[in-house]
């Protein structure tokens, strides 16, 4: 019943977390702010963590495990539902558009406003609409934040105390499996996290609240925000339904006869049966206050330990590379490769997490079969981070072509090269109209060439109403004056879907080269130092990369993508809200360059590991063949005095004795 409970959790969790990321550009969207921010707030989920994790590590084992595991995952469900709140207080989304919704009229009003009063546009952006004064300072993305720092804090004693609870009441066989049953479980959230994320991305965030006829943009749209606060309500009722069975779970059960009699909450987070010599006994008599002096002498050892410090090191700067990366991955081929929200999660469900998850289970298997020690190990994990270091350069050269946006990307005179220099959007076709520069609003001319908004296009007339508006006498678009342009952008991506197999193949091949060094990676972790201090190791482990890669990750790298923003979009009340169009040749280079940066820096980082890996080896079985020699002298004295004895004495001298020294011998 236990494991069954700590599954559900575990699959609760992971899918919350898994939607998380995959609600990222639905979320800068509509809270109208920059990737750095969004940055902030996925590091928040760490923040929560860390807080509590020493408290619920130690106090927890001593306490009724199951119901602290229920309260985690009740804290957990109300971090979720406090994520939702913001879509239920701020209004209805409102989004810049020039195309109204008129019912049975043929006279549309026209986009290009020639007699507007001066005092509504000041250099070239309109004045912040009037009710702005009575709006709060404090941004609706708080809440989410903190949401997210409850989400972090509730999941706490769900891995520690589960795990240590299966530890404690498994017999030694079975407890291996459920540990893996539990992992198991807990890759294939994620998988659900993102085909969620895909599912609410497709509907629109006022669903039921407004008629969805009257929507003019389509899921492809850089303005489109889907129903993100949906996939944290289903979340929240699911991570709810997973506290249910722990409150009525004992606080210990029988034990089983082959554990013999073993004190409850001596953890041991690793199952490793052949190599029984890591595991020690705890010492029951040691009081709190021992413990307390002993820890800092302690921590200074597990620390001047060289190997394990550059150990540390590589995985830090390994995960903040994996971190940043997988963060903006669905952001990278919504901008790049122009496909909507909803696919760039359907794809990272269904491809990239089984790839991940294969890899691991496949790493495992393999170095139980080629029985790799600790060097071998080393090298295994190695091995497979250069190879996938190397298939990842080939990323640089999926490129794909920015959309070709006049005042942007181009320039309103030559409509034929890219060029990312600072364009005007105001020039001699558009000068008639009082248009805005800051509004987001783009059409499709019949050239084939997108322009920022109907009025900076040039047009005069429109007709029809919602997605099938078409605006007419484009001075910007034909030299004649008479063509037309319609609504969102133009979908010239024909070099984009030629390339997208490509970059999703190689990211198969890659994610799962990478993840098969990732048990191995781990076991070297455990291995290369004394018994009794691998579990400070593995904590102090995990709080260093939570704290140096999980938290700051996302913020650098959203910040440095925000470097590349072509376009931003602005706030109804004035200000810089999120970005509309991306220089995707900067994205490209600045997304894969600082990942692959960071896995350069950390390979360098690994040659003088390996030269301190065999040296501690060597030593250590230095020290082995010295110890045995010396166990041998012992035994070889205490024979020779027993000879002498035996040779003094020899009517006492038997059979028995005889075939007793031969076969101490």
């Amino acid at each position: 019943m236990f494991l069954v409970a700590l599954s559900f959790a575990y699959f609760a969790k992971a899918l919350s977390g898994s939607y998380m990321k995959s609600t990222i550009t639905q979320l800068e969207r509509r809270f109208d702010i920059p990737s750095y921010l969004i940055g902030v707030i996925d590091g928040s989920f760490e923040i929560g963590n860390l807080l509590v994790i020493a408290f619920v590590s130690h106090f927890g084992a001593k306490l009724h495990r199951p119901k602290i595991i229920a309260v985690g995952c009740v804290l957990m469900s109300i971090g979720t539902f406090i994520i939702a709140l913001p879509h239920f207080i701020i209004g209805r989304y409102e989004f810049e558009t020039s195309v109204r919704w008129v019912v049975n009229s043929t006279l549309n009003p026209s986009p290009c406003p020639v007699g507007i009063s001066a005092d509504l546009i000041k250099d070239g952006k309109l004045v912040p609409a009037k009710g702005c004064e009575g709006d709060s300072n404090l941004s609706m993305w708080i809440y989410v934040l903190l949401g997210n720092v409850l989400r972090g804090i509730g999941e706490t004693p769900v891995q520690p105390l589960g795990i240590s609870y299966i530890d404690d009441f498994a017999s030694e066989e079975n407890a291996a499996l459920y540990v893996g049953c539990v992992q198991t479980i807990s890759v294939v959230g994620p998988v659900f996290g993102y085909l969620l994320g895909s599912l609410c991305a497709k509907i629109y965030v006022d669903i039921g609240f407004v008629k969805m006829e009257t929507i003019t943009i389509t899921p492809s749209d850089a303005r489109w925000v889907g129903a993100w606060w949906l996939g944290y309500l289903i979340a929240g009722v699911i991570t709810l339904l997973s506290a249910i069975p722990f409150w009525f779970l004992p606080r210990s059960l029988p034990m089983s006869g082959s554990r013999g009699p073993e004190k409850p909450e001596q953890t041991s987070f690793i199952k490793d049966s052949p190599f029984g010599k890591h595991k020690y006994p705890a010492d029951e008599h040691a009081s709190f206050l021992e413990m307390a002096k002993d820890f800092i002498p302690t921590l200074r050892t597990l620390l001047g330990h060289p190997v394990y410090l550059i150990y540390l090191c590589v995985t830090i700067i390994q995960l903040n590379s994996l971190i940043g990366m997988v963060t903006y991955k669905p952001k990278y081929i919504e901008q790049h490769f122009r496909q909507s929200a909803s696919k760039a999660n359907f794809l990272m469900g269904v491809i990239n997490i089984p790839a991940v998850a294969l890899g691991m289970f496949s790493g495992g298997l393999l170095m139980k079969r080629l029985k790799l020690n600790l060097m071998g190990a080393a090298k295994f994990a190695f091995g497979t981070s250069l190879i996938g270091y190397i298939l990842s350069l080939f990323f640089f050269a999926m490129s794909c072509e920015n959309a070709k946006v006049a005042g942007v990307t181009l320039s309103y005179n030559s409509v034929e090269g890219i060029s990312y220099d600072k364009h005007p959007v105001f020039t001699a076709c558009n000068s008639d109209c009082s248009c805005s520069a800051s509004d987001w609003d783009p059409v499709c001319g019949e050239n084939g060439i997108t322009y920022v908004s109907p009025c900076l296009a040039g047009c005069s007339g429109s007709a029809g109403s919602g997605k099938n508006t078409v605006f007419s006498n484009c001075s910007c678009v034909g030299v004649a004056g008479n063509f037309t342009a319609s609504t969102g952008q133009c979908p010239n991506k024909d070099d984009c879907d030629r390339m997208f197999p490509y970059f999703l193949g190689l990211s198969v091949i890659t994610s799962f080269i990478i993840s098969l060094g990732g048990t191995p990676g781990y076991m070297i972790l455990i291995r290369c130092i004394k018994p009794q201090l691998k579990s400070l190791a593995l904590g102090f482990h995990a709080l260093a990369t939570r704290t140096l890669a999980g938290i700051p990750a996302p913020i650098y790298f959203g910040a440095i993508i925000d470097t590349t923003c072509l376009k931003w979009g602005h706030k109804r009340c004035g200000g810089i809200g999120a970005c509309r169009i991306y220089n995707t040749t900067a994205y490209r280079i600045a997304y894969l360059g600082l990942t692959l940066s960071l896995r350069t820096i950390s390979f360098v980082i690994c040659i003088p590991g390996f030269i301190l890996l065999s040296r501690q080896l060597k030593e250590e079985e230095r020290n082995a063949i010295h110890g045995a020699l010396a166990n041998g002298g012992t035994e070889l004295e205490a024979l020779r005095k027993e000879e002498l004895i035996s040779n003094s004495d020899q009517s006492q001298r038997t059979a028995d004795n005889s075939t007793d020294r031969e076969t101490r011998l």
